[in-house]
């Protein structure tokens, strides 16, 4: 908020505007991270979930070359599937399949069907979007869906500890705000398959900020997949060879 006052964004101008910036937030927001999280509360293991919803590329690659004429090159499709077995292999050691129920499963795919949706559909319909009035927007039409399901499933119940505050905040600040405009302005220069490639990035962030800031060293088979991951994703996107027919 103090940005948008500071720096007051371009609003939508039309109803179809607004309408599609709202479809859009109540994808990205609502549906993938409320299934995502409640998956989780529901017990889904973080490797679980994140091996799931890192499935994101090869679904956008998949839809965008179908239908939004998103050729990939072989090298760029052999991209999308070894930076996916590099996040399998960042994420092994946390996978715990006996936690997995029909609900948390369930949960985990809306999650990833809602990220794919939202993405694609920002591509489409909201390309040129302002940034800052698409978060005010998106982030409010989230909130007036899963304010009332929380209230209603939970009972808003909240326990205050400066460690979930701080969770909460860099979860906020950097993924839900962040981290999504950076993903939107990435697409109005690129095709959807290269841009979300990226997606595979985030567990090896993960694994970095878990050194830097607890001092948990990674092993040699995240190492391994680590490097693997973003070769996967220098292959999708960096290649000048491999461009796809969006660039």
């Amino acid at each position: 908020m103090p940005l948008v006052l500071v720096a007051p964004p371009a609003w939508p101008k039309t109803p179809k505007e607004l309408w599609h910036l709202v479809v859009a937030g109540l994808l990205m927001h609502a549906v993938q991270l409320g299934g995502s999280h409640y998956a989780q509360y529901l017990g889904m293991s973080a490797g679980v979930a994140a091996l799931i919803i890192s499935c994101q590329p090869l679904l956008t690659a998949v839809v965008a070359s179908r239908f939004l004429n998103e050729r990939l090159a072989r090298g760029q499709w052999a991209g999308v599937f070894i930076g996916l077995a590099g996040v399998t292999l960042v994420v092994w050691h946390k996978i715990d399949l006996r936690e997995v129920t029909a609900g948390s499963l369930a949960g985990t795919l809306v999650a990833l069907a809602g990220v794919t949706s939202a993405t694609l559909y920002q591509k489409v319909f909201s390309p040129r979007s302002d940034l800052k009035a698409a978060a005010v927007i998106q982030f409010a039409a989230s909130l007036a869906v899963l304010a009332p399901l929380a209230l209603a499933v939970e009972g808003f119940k909240f326990t205050w500890a400066w460690e979930m505050a701080t969770a909460i905040a860099f979860l906020v600040i950097f993924a839900s705000i962040l981290g999504v405009m950076v993903l939107y302005w990435l697409l109005r220069h690129g095709g959807a398959a290269r841009v979300t490639s990226m997606m595979y990035l985030p567990p090896v962030f993960a694994v970095a900020l878990e050194l830097a800031l607890f001092g948990v060293a990674p092993g040699w088979l995240t190492v391994l997949g680590m490097a693997v991951a973003c070769g996967g994703v220098a292959m999708t996107v960096w290649s000048p060879r491999w461009r796809s027919s969006t660039s």
